[in-house]
C-alpha cells in the first residue's frame, strides 16, 4: 500500500485536495431514474464493506435523497470542530442531504446551488481514512454530474441500466459524458434483469433481455453482472437492511458480491493511470447547516 499513490491523494497542479484519506472514488450513475441506481449503490457499497474494506456512500442524489432510508441509518450525523461526521450503517459511513432538510421537503434549487451542495458533501465533511468512497449520483448528465468530476479524482464509474431499450439510449449519453471528462468505465450493471417466480421457479424477461452487455460491448468496457427484480430487494431498501445484510445466501446477494468483487479488480488495474481532477471551486465561506 506504500508503494500505491491512492486516488483520494492525487492532488494536482497544487490544487486543495477535498477527500485526502480516500483511496478510490467511484460514481454510480445511470442515465435515466426509476433503474433502481441507488439499490445497486445501497447493496455494493454493504457488499465491499462486508470484505472488510473501509467504505463510504454519499448520496448526492441532492433532489431524491433516499440513502439515509434504505440503509436504515436512524442516528443523523454529529458535528465536531465545525465539521460532519458522516452517520454509519451496517458498516458503510453516510452523508446525504436527507440529514440536512425534512422529510417532506422539496429541494427546489438551480444549477449553482446543487453545485455549492455537492462541494460541501465532500469539504465540510470528515470522511477519515477510506478504502472506497462509493457516490450515489442523481440520473442524468446535469449540474451534479459535473460538478463531481470537478470537485473530486474520480477512479471510475459505474453505471446501471435496465434491459430495454429505451433506457439503453439514456445509459449511452451518459457513459459519453464520462469519457467526455477522462472518467474510467468501470463497466455497466443490468438491474431488474429478470424475474425468478417463487413458485414455479419459471424466469421472466420483463424487460427484454440482454440490453446491457449489449451496450457494454458497443463502447467497449466490462459487463459487470444481472441483478433480477425481486421483492427481496425491494424490501430492504424499505426497510433499512440491504439484501446483503438480510439475507446473505440468497442468489440475489450473491449477484451484488459478485459485482462488487468485479468493481474491484477493475478498480485496482485502473486507478494508477487516473489523471488528477483539479477542484474548480472557492473555499467556502460558511459551514454546512440545516436547512
Amino acid at each position: 500500500m506504500a508503494d500505491e499513490q491512492p486516488a483520494g491523494t492525487q492532488t494536482g497542479h497544487g490544487k486543495d485536495n477535498l477527500i485526502p484519506g480516500v483511496k478510490y472514488v467511484i460514481a454510480v450513475s445511470s442515465g435515466k431514474g426509476g433503474v433502481g441506481k441507488s439499490t445497486v449503490s445501497v447493496n455494493l457499497a454493504v457488499a465491499l464493506a462486508l470484505t472488510g474494506a473501509k467504505v463510504g456512500l454519499l448520496d448526492a442524489d441532492i433532489y431524491g435523497p433516499n440513502i439515509p432510508m434504505m440503509m436504515g441509518a436512524t442516528k443523523p450525523p454529529e458535528q465536531k470542530d465545525g465539521k460532519i461526521v458522516p452517520a454509519e450503517s451496517h458498516s458503510v459511513k453516510l452523508i446525504s442531504m436527507g440529514f440536512f432538510i425534512p422529510e417532506d421537503t422539496a429541494v427546489v434549487w438551480r444549477g449553482p446551488m446543487i453545485h455549492t451542495a455537492i462541494q460541501q458533501l465532500f469539504r465540510d465533511v470528515l470522511w477519515g481514512e477510506l478504502d472506497y468512497l462509493l457516490i450515489d449520483l442523481p440520473p442524468g448528465t446535469g449540474d451534479a454530474q459535473l460538478t463531481l468530476t470537478q470537485l473530486v479524482p474520480l477512479t471510475g464509474a459505474v453505471t446501471v441500466t435496465t434491459p430495454q431499450e429505451v433506457a439503453l439510449a439514456d445509459v449511452r449519453k451518459g457513459m459519453m459524458m464520462f469519457q467526455k471528462v477522462n472518467v474510467p468505465l468501470l463497466g455497466i450493471v443490468e438491474n431488474m434483469s429478470y424475474f425468478l417466480c417463487g413458485h414455479c421457479g419459471e424466469r421472466t424477461e420483463i424487460f427484454s433481455h440482454g440490453g446491457g452487455e449489449r451496450a457494454a460491448a458497443t463502447v467497449g468496457i466490462p459487463f459487470l453482472g444481472r441483478i433480477p427484480i425481486d421483492p427481496a430487494i425491494r424490501d430492504g431498501g424499505d426497510s433499512g437492511t440491504p439484501i446483503v445484510v438480510a439475507d446473505p445466501a440468497s442468489p440475489q446477494s450473491a449477484a451484488f458480491r459478485d459485482i462488487a468483487q468485479k468493481i474491484v479488480t477493475a478498480v485496482a488495474g485502473t486507478a494508477a493511470g487516473v489523471p488528477p481532477i483539479e477542484s474548480l471551486l472557492s473555499k467556502l465561506k460558511k459551514p454546512f447547516t440545516k436547512i
